[in-house]
């Protein structure tokens, strides 16, 4: 018995130690990726930057710290990174181009590709190169391969080149199988995100703003890729009409979509070839994460923030659970601009904004601090992707709005949205309820029945006031009537270039042209920007991984796909935010 005693606290002993050696190696490897991080990375000279375009692209990039422990790659990009990359890669001597790999790429906005399509024209300005490759290209990475000197593709590679479409997925016949309707209060007759749960088909007006931006987007990327194939914009739209997608890979050559059919094996040389050295010869790469680490322009001057909101518009960490994903908490995002006001050493902050908005009430309550900010000093905004309907509210009362041509914004309307379950409840499950109530309008808001035409009329007022206090937040914001707001209004979505055309943006340009209008704004003549809010801490990371709730999300995402989110709107309806102002829910073009 005492050997058995010995032998198993010498067991246990054992454990332990092994248990402190791996949390303490782990925790050396942890302390290591972070020193790591914060250290330069030394370029060779003749040295080449890869642009892996694979994984997704989203608006900032968020360093995964277990999936750097695990030796990983992260499948996330973000445009920050990106550009930032890019225009390092310009401005250092001994990198001499850049090597376009092409895969399965997502991205959150075709402004957001579009953005780093300008940055690579820009990098090819300095005289430098830039070869490009894919085994097959999607429509997005096409969009960016074309601008390179050479484009290549595998010989039997193919191009993704169809045209833009923008599909609206329909359930309120799905729902009403279940006995479920959704009852609506809303204004503005282009404001089409309900529709999507009380239509059984596309509204006229929401067909036509579709109509207009998606045509809008498509001109922006014709354009774009005539003016770098030297293929006129009608011949490209024959190439889409025809389905070229599944021709002989050798009619891209023809048709000058590409330059040459090579083999991966073959592009090597057709690099060593650009940087004039030997077939034996080695190239220095650089990849994205390494750029993050290699020494940019100096950062000299005063300090101008960019602050960077993207994501659902919530109120709280209760609107944050029922979002997923990232968020614009008004909260966090109210105190954090609080702090950037107060903070004498920040001269000037650029809004950097991705959304297609969320809770009213919550864009409202940014709104309040964005006026504060701009009391005390400029506020520029940027706008990404979308920023759009509550993205809108926040960025109206900016001193000067950026928008890329193809940013999604307007949509200056709200509506609420309320489940009326009871049929499902009643007739099909055979539930019934019994009530004691004080008052007319005790039982308003509960599940036992839909809401009567009488509430709906308090609803509707509601709703208006809440209309008529966004169109004098922009109307003030913007130097408008709310008269001449009205007639831009009623949830009408516009893109950045026709937004321009009706002041609801000042330029068109990205972010480094806001950080250089914050500059001007405050009388810098010296500059540099830093970007916040900062990146959640190693110890926070690890946690999140490990909550199960995570995992959950996970999986849905995986066996949902597309459907998810619709899923998890209708899931949470009866907790969101009572006024919505949003854009039309995961709108996506391709």
């Amino acid at each position: 018995m005492k050997d058995f005693l010995k032998y198993t606290a010498a067991t246990i002993v054992g454990l332990l130690i092994f248990t402190i050696i791996i949390v303490a190696f782990g925790m050396m490897s942890i302390v290591g990726m972070i020193a790591s991080g914060n250290s330069t990375a030394p370029v060779s000279d003749n040295s080449v930057m890869v642009l892996s375009l694979s994984g997704s692209l989203e608006e900032r990039a968020e360093n995964d710290v277990l999936t750097q422990f695990m030796g990983e790659t992260s499948s996330t990009k973000g445009l920050d990174e990106v550009l930032n990359g890019i225009k390092k890669a310009k401005e250092n001597d001994k990198i001499k181009g850049i090597y376009i790999e092409a895969g399965s790429f997502s991205a959150d906005s075709y402004a957001s590709l579009q953005a780093i399509r300008k940055a690579l024209v820009d990098f090819k300005k300095s005289g430098k190169w830039i070869v490009a490759y894919g085994d097959s290209y999607t429509q997005g990475t096409y969009y960016l391969a074309s601008v390179a000197d050479k484009l290549l593709m595998n010989p039997q590679g193919m191009i993704d080149w169809h045209g833009l479409a923008s599909q609206q997925m329909l359930f309120k016949d799905f729902l009403a199988k279940f006995g479920v309707k959704v009852q609506l209060a809303k204004v503005g007759a282009y404001k089409s995100a309900p529709e999507m749960f009380t239509a059984d088909k596309m509204s006229e007006p929401n067909r036509e703003q579709i109509t207009a931006y998606v045509n809008g987007i498509w001109d922006n990327i014709l354009k774009d890729v005539s003016e770098s194939r030297k293929i006129s914009v009608e011949q490209l739209n024959q190439y889409a009409d025809s389905l070229i997608t599944f021709g002989e890979p050798e009619n891209f050559v023809k048709c000058k979509m590409v330059d040459k059919l090579v083999y991966t094996e073959e592009v090597k040389d057709v690099v060593k070839e650009m940087l004039k050295i030997g077939k034996d010869d080695n190239i220095n790469k650089l990849s994205l994460s390494s750029m993050a680490n290699v020494k940019g322009s100096r950062d000299n001057g005063e300090a101008i923030a960019v602050y960077y909101a993207y994501g659902d518009v919530v109120d709280g960490a209760a609107g944050s659970i029922l979002s997923q994903g990232h968020t614009i908490d008004a909260q966090k995002v109210c105190k954090d601009l609080e702090k950037l006001m107060n903070d004498d050493d920040i001269k000037a902050v650029v809004l950097r904004i991705n959304t297609g908005g969320g809770s009213a009430y919550a864009s409202e309550q940014i709104w309040h601090s964005m006026k504060q900010l701009k009391a005390k000093k400029p506020v520029v905004v940027s706008m990404g992707g979308m920023a759009a309907s509550g993205g809108y509210y926040i960025s109206c009362i900016g001193n000067y709005i950026y928008a890329e041509p193809t940013t999604l914004t307007g949509s200056i309307g709200i509506f609420g949205m309320f489940p009326d379950a009871s049929q499902l409840l009643t007739e099909k499950l055979g539930v019934k309820f019994e009530e004691v109530k004080t008052n007319k309008f005790s039982t308003f808001g509960t599940i036992s029945r839909p809401i009567t035409e009488e509430e709906m009329s308090y609803l509707n007022k509601y709703i208006e006031r809440g209309y008529n206090l966004f169109r004098s937040r922009v109307a003030e914001g913007r130097k408008m009537s709310v008269e001449e707001v009205e007639k831009i209004a009623q949830g009408h979505v516009w893109l950045g270039q026709d937004a321009l055309k009706i002041k609801l943006v000042d330029a068109l340009g990205g972010l480094d042209e806001a950080i250089k209008k914050a500059a001007e704004l405050a009388k810098l003549k010296e500059y540099h920007s830093v970007a916040y809010p900062e990146p959640e801490g190693w110890e926070t990371q690890l946690l999140k991984q490990f909550n199960d709730n995570n995992y959950i999300e996970a999986q849905a995402r995986l066996v949902l796909g597309e459907y998810y989110e619709p899923f998890l709107l209708l899931r949470t309806m009866d907790k969101q935010n009572a006024i919505q102002a949003r854009m039309p829910f995961y709108l996506k073009v391709e």
